[in-house]
């Protein structure tokens, strides 16, 4: 199953996409729209600022178009990891630019306490998950498993039913989401090890 990753230079691409291949899968790393057109599977890294890679995104040309077509036209299964979920978001309060808006919601910043002995942002290590409904995405995984973190914000679902799982750091926030075929982690999978791993191969058996 090869999977295509959106490379439009907001990611560290290079490391998803070897953790993928290690899951069992092949991949190919793209920005034209006419490769994303024919692609069985999406994966859409992301680090940085939202309006940053937002821009990037819209920037090339048709891109965007394509996806649309792909994901919300044909059905074909999108994941997005870090910046990646929260770009599935309509919009941030990170910045002023749109997302892709697959997912209805928001991105807004993390509220932590500091001052009172509360969790610094950004968040950074490793942290679990709690499991709001079951999906072949997170299927098999320990109830310990832990992700690898490192986020300032994160995304509100206007529709509770999103989001897939929740992670406590200081709040409870949505750290995995899916609406159909389109998914997000919030965590990033490349750097969770084994369990990491799984949900990458989970995503190659959708």
């Amino acid at each position: 199953m090869t999977v295509t990753i959106v490379d439009v230079g907001t990611g560290n691409v290079g490391s998803v996409a070897a953790m993928m291949k290690r899951a069992g899968g092949s991949v190919e790393l793209t920005s034209d729209p006419a490769v994303v057109e024919r692609a069985s599977k999406l994966l859409l890294p992301g680090v940085g600022s939202f309006d940053a890679a937002a821009a990037k995104l819209h920037a090339a040309k048709g891109l965007v178009e394509a996806l649309n077509r792909q994901v919300l036209g044909r059905g074909v299964p999108v994941l997005g990891i870090c910046l990646g979920m929260q770009l599935l978001a309509k919009d941030s309060e990170e910045g002023e630019l749109q997302g892709l808006g697959w997912i209805a919601g928001r991105v807004t910043k993390l509220e932590t306490d500091a001052d009172a002995g509360g969790p610094r942002i950004p968040q950074m290590g490793w942290n679990t998950l709690s499991v709001q409904r079951s999906s072949p995405l997170l299927a098999g995984l320990a109830d310990d498993a832990r992700f690898y973190f490192a986020h300032s914000y994160r995304i509100e679902c206007a529709d509770p039913g999103d989001a897939l799982a929740t992670t406590t750091y200081g709040c409870e926030f949505t750290s995995v989401v899916q609406r159909e075929n389109v998914y997000g982690t919030q965590f990033h999978p490349e750097k969770s090890h084994r369990h990491g791993m799984k949900v990458l191969s989970n995503f190659l058996e959708l």
